[in-house]
């Protein structure tokens, strides 16, 4: 299997289903996530769709959302 590296082209990443919070505002202010065909997860920018994509583990996103639903991250929205 292939391996997709950061920052490939979100736009190289084909047959996969960017999914956008629903908090999104409608300007596109937003991150959205694919789930890669390896088990992996890509981040890219709403507002650059085409742009770069992060690629994660699903261990490291669990470990995220857990520290976001935590409140870990409060600090730099507010």
């Amino acid at each position: 299997m292939q391996q997709i590296v950061n920052g490939v082209p979100a736009s190289a990443l084909q047959d996969v289903t960017w999914i956008k919070s629903q908090h999104s505002a409608m300007e596109g202010n937003c991150v959205e996530m694919a789930v890669l065909p390896g088990g992996e997860v890509a981040l890219r920018n709403s507002r650059d769709p085409e742009g770069p994509a992060l690629i994660y583990t699903r261990a490291e996103i669990a470990a995220f959302l857990a520290g976001a639903q935590g409140g870990e991250f409060d600090a730099l929205i507010h």
